[in-house]
């Protein structure tokens, strides 16, 4: 295997959600500057899913014209975009626009939304795109996908975003009786959010060129000699199934997940190579779409009322101790464990992920006065669960991607496919709760009393 390859995979999946994860881990800093406030991330949420139109135009063209769409042709333009629109944010985040009596951040909104085009649309293409390379590189550019979070948390935190510190402000009150005039003076504390280390600009700039990184990358992987690439013959190209490989023995397709499988065994399905049948096909999705919901949109639409009640460092730690706990497993485990994985581990690990997702949603559901808010124990909690959370969920991902990159092209679109509609289910339930019905408090960091 090239070690070059497996760098520029690393690097090529990186880019494919670096933009999004870095507006997230940025929140803090941009909340108290523009007029939405903490509904930002509901709207996030929200201008995610719209974006949507992107991964539906490339579905749609792979089920009904395979093989018209030129698939690099679109990476270079989603990668090539969200370089730019990147890049505007350092300029224009904070520029506000006056809609219907209100001021609102229309160029954030409007550039965020095509980051998430960008974002969006790399779950049906960069994957896909890795079946030109040999499936040892799968796990490699699922490492760079656990990076594109693990980076923006790590500068985030060098950058000392959203540190609060609460300071006295006294306020002068004149009372009249009869005739003499008396003051009286009341003691107030406010949140005064600390100056970061180097500005929201400079923040953004950082992800322009991990952007332009990523599309250095992929020009490479296209380009480089040196690029382990799958054999001319290999089974799919771009989108279209090879005749010779559809007639090839089911003992030349034992999927990687269950390699002890029977040489003889007859196709369980029409799906992919046969090796499930449509009940495990559906059950496969499912439980893909379902934790996507919940670690793309539902669990991060509230994690700053699950957090930040315990505190600025408590809420930093879950987002970066996460993502890095993410990639070193995905980096130490995943690449010598898939093999020996089922679809029962698969759904035990959803059960657990979903029940420590569970309590993470009943402390938002509590804010700002949740369990434990007053005790040391309830931060330490709140971020082993959010740790938890994300590496249960993101391994069960890997899982499905592995048994999908497996059953051929089009069932990778597909896992993108249903990737960005399990996001989309989990928006549309979000959104209302958060933004709509006010479901959600964050309270006051410096004023909030809890019994």
């Amino acid at each position: 295997m090239s070690l070059l390859t497996h760098l520029l995979a690393c690097l090529f999946g990186m880019g494919s959600w670096v933009s999004i994860n870095g507006l997230w881990v940025e929140l803090p800093l941009l909340v108290p500057q523009i007029p939405e406030g903490w509904y930002l991330p509901s709207y996030l949420s929200v201008l995610i899913q719209m974006a949507n139109i992107g991964p539906l135009f490339v579905t749609l063209m792979h089920r009904f014209r395979p093989g018209v769409l030129n698939e690099s042709a679109v990476i270079y333009l989603i990668v090539a975009m969200g370089t730019v629109a990147t890049f505007l944010l350092a300029f224009f985040w904070k520029e506000t626009v006056v809609v219907a009596g209100f001021p609102r951040s229309v160029a954030l909104l409007v550039l965020t939304f095509f980051l998430a085009a960008v974002d969006c649309t790399s779950s049906v293409t960069f994957l896909p795109f890795m079946m030109r390379l040999k499936p040892e590189y799968l796990t490699t550019y699922y490492i760079g996908e656990g990076v594109s979070g693990l980076l923006p948390a790590l500068v985030a935190l060098v950058q000392g975003v959203g540190v609060v510190h609460c300071i006295n402000s006294t306020q002068s009150l004149n009372h009249s009786l009869n005739t003499s005039n008396s003051n009286a003076v009341t003691f107030d504390l406010q949140a005064q959010y600390q100056p970061a280390n180097f500005s929201v600009e400079v923040f953004f700039f950082f992800l322009s060129a991990m952007m332009l990184v990523c599309l250095v990358a992929f020009l490479l992987l296209n380009y480089h000699p040196a690029v382990a690439r799958e054999p001319p013959n290999g089974r799919y190209t771009n989108g279209v199934k090879a005749k010779s490989q559809s007639n090839r023995k089911w003992s030349e397709q034992k999927s990687m997940m269950e390699p002890f499988r029977p040489v003889q065994q007859k196709r369980r399905s029409s799906f992919g190579t046969g090796a499930y049948s449509w009940m495990q096909v559906v059950y496969i999705f499912v439980v893909l779409a379902w934790t996507n919901a919940l670690t793309n949109t539902v669990l991060p639409s509230v994690q700053s009322y699950s957090c930040l009640p315990y505190g600025n460092n408590a809420y930093h730690l879950s987002a970066t101790m996460a993502a890095l706990c993410t990639a070193v497993v995905l980096f130490c485990f995943v690449s010598s464990w898939y093999q020996k994985q089922s679809l029962l581990l698969m759904g035990a690990l959803t059960v657990v992920g979903s029940g420590v997702g569970a309590y993470i949603m009943f402390t938002a559901v509590l804010s700002p006065c949740p369990v434990l808010v007053h005790d040391v124990s309830g931060g330490v909690i709140i971020v082993l669960a959010w740790i938890l959370f994300v590496l249960t969920l993101s391994y069960v991902k890997v899982i499905i991607g592995v048994i999908l990159r497996d059953e051929g092209h089009s069932a990778l679109v597909w896992c993108g496919a249903v990737v960005q509609l399990g996001s989309l289910l989990g928006a549309i339930t979000m959104f209302p709760l958060v933004s709509v019905f006010n479901f959600f408090s964050s309270g006051d960091p410096c004023n909030t009393t809890c019994p």
